[in-house]
C-alpha cells in the first residue's frame, strides 16, 4: 500500500508540472506602460473590463488568446480565478451593452508579443517568462 501512495503523489506532481498551469509565464505589457508590478485584483479588473485606464490615465488595450488555447485556459484559471467561458460571458455582456470593448483576440503567442510590442498601453500574457524587446513583464503582487 505505501508503494501505491508514493506512486500516486508522484503522478499528481508530474501531471501538475506538465500542465499548462505550470508553464504559464508572465503578464506582458508594452514598454511605455509605467507599471512594474500589478496586483491580482487589478489584473482581474483589467481582464473583466472594469479597469480601462492605467494609473497615469493611459488607455489599456487588452489582448487575449483564443478561448480554448491552453495558455488562455491556464491564465484565466490560475491568474484570474475564472473559467474562460465566464470571461467570455463578461466580455460579451460589457461589449453588447456598450460599456466596454471586448479584448482583441490574437491567434498565438507570437502574435500576442508582436501586438503588445506595437500597441501603446497594451497588456497580454505568455507561457514563458522571458525578456522581449519592447515588452516588459509585470510582477504579480
Amino acid at each position: 500500500m505505501p508503494h501505491a501512495y508514493f506512486f500516486f503523489r508522484r503522478l499528481v506532481l508530474l501531471t501538475f508540472l506538465l500542465s499548462p498551469l505550470a508553464a504559464l509565464g508572465g503578464i506582458i505589457v508594452n514598454s511605455d506602460v509605467e507599471a512594474q508590478r500589478i496586483s491580482i485584483a487589478s489584473l482581474r479588473n483589467i481582464y473583466t473590463l472594469r479597469q480601462t485606464l492605467w494609473p497615469n490615465r493611459q488607455p489599456i488595450v487588452v489582448f487575449v488568446l483564443p478561448d480554448d488555447h491552453p495558455v488562455n485556459v491556464a491564465f484565466a484559471k490560475e491568474k484570474l480565478g475564472l473559467y474562460p467561458y465566464r470571461l467570455r460571458q463578461t466580455w460579451d455582456r460589457m461589449s453588447f451593452s456598450g460599456m466596454a470593448s471586448a479584448p482583441i483576440q490574437v491567434k498565438d503567442e507570437n502574435e500576442m508579443r508582436a501586438r503588445v510590442r506595437a500597441t501603446p498601453g497594451a497588456i497580454g500574457y505568455t507561457s514563458k517568462d522571458m525578456v522581449y524587446d519592447g515588452i516588459k513583464t509585470l510582477r504579480l503582487e
